[in-house]
C-alpha cells in the first residue's frame, strides 16, 4: 500500500455538492499529526475546519485558496511516512512545489459507479483514500453497500484546459476501447452525481449524450442545464480558473459583480425554493411590552443572573415555546401526502454575519429552562459571528425567530425556511402612545410578523398562535404562572 495518501474533499453534511478553499492552515513540508487542522473550507452552510486523517508530512498542495473544490476531489497528499527515504515518483507522480496537480495513476484508478446506485467519491458512505469509509464526526457512515465496477479506458488527465468538443489529436497506437457515451466513459457509464441525474430526469436531459465539464470528465448541473436550453457544451472551457481573491472590485464601467456563492447562494436557493412552494400568509400584531421589559431589568437585577446575556429575543424565545405547547401543528412540516407534527422544537434563530444571513438552531430547545435557553442563544450568537457555526447547527430546524428590531426596523414579512411551517418577525421595541387604563401613555411597544404555511396553519390557527405570544409578551409573568 502505498504510503502517499491523497485526502478528498468530503461531504460536510446535507449532500453539498462543493465547497471553497478559504484558507490552507499548513504548507508542502509541514509535519501535522492526526486530526489537526489542515485546511479552513467554506461550503453553502458554513465555514468549517477539516481536520486530517493521517499524520505524516504535506507533500502536495492540489488547489490554492479561493478555489472552489467539488466533493470528492483531492485537495492535498499526505506522506505518512516521512522517514522511509524518498518516494518513486511513478508512485506519487511529480509535485510541484507551488500547486502540484493529482498524480495520473491516481487519478486513473479512480472507479466510475454504475449509472444507478453510485455512491459519490468523499460522500458519507462513499470511498475515502486508504480504504476508509468517508465520515465526520456526528455523521454515521451508511450502512447498505454500493458494489463497483473498475473503471474502463482510462486515459490521464492533461495538465492543459482541454475544450468541450475534443479537438483532433495525432494518432497513438492504442488497444481498442468499447464505445463511449458522449462524455469520456466507456461501455455506458455516466459519472455524475446524483442530484444532477436528478435533474437531467426532470428535464428529460439524456446523460450518456452529454461531455462532462466537471473533475474527471463528470456531468455537472451546469452541463444539463445547458442541454435542456439548447446551448453547445463547447461553448465554455471544462477548467475555470479561480480568482485570485474572492474580493469584489469595481470595473472601468463602474459597475461591481460580486460572485453567487457559499451561503449567500444557499440562501437564495432556498428562499427561492420556500417563496415558489409554500402559500405564505403573513398576520401583524403590536404589543405593549412594558411590562415584558421591566421583567427583564428585575431578571438582570437577580445574582444569578447578573452575567448571564438577557435581551428581549429572551422572552420572545420563551414566548414562541410556550405557544408550541398550546398549538402543536404550528410545528410541523407538509410532507405531501402527511404533515409530520413534531414534538420536539429545534428553534432557528437567524443571525447575520459576514458571509451572509444564517439560521442556526437550538435543538429540542421546549425543554431547556429559561436560563438554560439564555446561555443557549448566547452561545450560538457568538459561534455565528465567528463564523464556526457547523453544519450541524443549521440542519434541522422546525420553527424560526427573526429579530429584524435590531437593526430599527418595526417588522416584516419574513420567508419561511424549507421545511418549516411558521417564521416569526420581532422587531424594533420603542416608546410610543398608548392607550393605557382608558389614558394615553408613554409606553414600550413592538411589533410582531408571523408567516405561515397556509396548507398547514389556517387564519384561526395562526391568529391564536400569534395572540398568545402576544399576551406572553404583555404580561409574561401572569402568562407563566397560567401556562405552566
Amino acid at each position: 500500500m502505498s504510503r502517499i495518501k491523497e485526502f478528498n474533499l468530503p461531504d460536510l453534511g446535507e449532500g453539498l455538492a462543493e465547497g471553497e478553499i478559504l484558507a490552507w492552515l499548513v504548507k508542502v513540508g509541514d509535519t501535522i499529526e492526526l486530526n489537526q487542522p489542515i485546511v479552513e473550507v467554506e461550503t453553502a452552510k458554513a465555514a468549517v475546519e477539516i481536520p486530517a486523517k493521517w499524520a505524516g508530512q504535506v507533500r502536495a498542495i492540489f488547489h490554492p485558496e479561493g478555489t472552489t473544490v467539488e466533493v470528492g476531489t483531492p485537495i492535498i497528499s499526505i506522506d505518512t511516512d516521512p522517514g522511509a527515504g524518498p518516494v518513486e515518483e511513478s508512485t506519487t507522480g511529480t509535485p510541484s512545489a507551488d500547486l502540484p496537480t493529482p498524480s495520473a495513476a491516481s487519478l486513473a484508478a479512480v472507479e466510475v459507479a454504475p449509472a444507478e446506485g453510485a455512491v459519490e467519491p468523499g460522500l458519507i458512505g462513499g470511498p475515502a483514500p486508504g480504504g476508509r469509509t468517508a465520515v465526520l464526526v456526528g455523521y454515521g457512515p451508511r450502512t447498505t453497500a454500493a458494489k463497483r465496477r473498475p473503471r474502463k479506458g482510462a486515459v490521464p488527465v492533461q495538465a492543459a484546459p482541454v475544450q468541450a468538443a475534443p479537438a483532433p489529436v495525432a494518432p497513438a497506437p492504442v488497444a481498442p476501447a468499447p464505445a463511449g457515451n458522449g462524455n469520456g466513459r466507456a461501455g455506458g457509464l455516466v459519472l455524475a452525481k446524483p442530484p444532477v441525474r436528478k435533474l437531467a430526469k426532470d428535464l428529460g436531459v439524456d446523460l450518456a449524450t452529454l461531455a462532462g465539464s466537471g473533475p474527471l470528465g463528470s456531468i455537472t448541473r451546469e452541463d444539463v442545464q445547458r442541454a435542456a436550453n439548447g446551448t453547445p457544451a463547447a461553448a465554455e472551457p471544462l477548467t475555470v480558473t479561480a480568482p485570485a481573491t474572492a474580493v469584489a472590485s469595481f470595473g472601468a464601467d463602474r459597475e461591481q459583480r460580486i460572485p453567487v456563492k457559499g451561503v449567500r447562494k444557499l440562501t437564495a436557493e432556498n428562499m427561492s425554493r420556500s417563496a415558489f412552494t409554500a402559500p405564505h400568509v403573513t398576520e401583524f400584531l403590536t404589543v405593549d411590552v412594558t411590562r415584558a421589559m421591566k421583567a427583564l431589568d428585575r431578571l438582570r437585577d437577580r445574582r444569578e443572573w447578573r452575567d448571564v446575556r438577557v435581551s428581549p429575543l429572551l422572552l420572545v424565545a420563551k414566548a414562541v415555546l410556550l405557544a408550541v405547547k398550546r398549538h402543536p401543528m404550528v410545528n410541523s412540516t407538509w410532507a405531501g401526502d402527511e404533515i409530520v407534527v413534531k414534538d420536539y422544537v429545534n428553534l432557528g434563530i437567524a443571525a447575520a454575519t459576514e458571509r451572509g444571513l444564517i439560521v442556526p438552531n437550538i435543538k429540542d430547545a421546549g425543554r431547556l429552562s429559561l436560563r438554560e435557553l439564555a446561555d443557549a442563544m448566547a452561545g450560538l450568537v457568538q459561534t455565528a459571528k465567528a463564523g464556526k457555526t457547523s453544519p450541524a447547527d443549521m440542519t434541522g430546524g422546525t420553527l424560526t425567530i427573526t429579530n429584524v428590531g435590531v437593526f430599527g426596523v418595526d417588522t416584516g414579512t419574513p420567508i419561511l425556511p424549507p421545511g418549516e411551517s411558521a417564521i416569526l418577525a420581532f422587531g424594533a421595541v420603542r416608546e410610543m402612545p398608548w392607550v393605557h387604563k382608558g389614558k394615553v401613555k408613554p409606553r414600550l411597544v413592538t411589533t410582531l410578523g408571523l408567516s405561515f404555511d397556509h396548507r398547514i396553519v389556517d387564519g384561526e390557527l395562526g391568529s391564536k398562535f400569534l395572540r398568545d405570544i402576544g399576551d406572553f409578551l404583555a404580561d409574561p409573568e401572569a402568562a407563566l404562572l397560567a401556562w405552566t
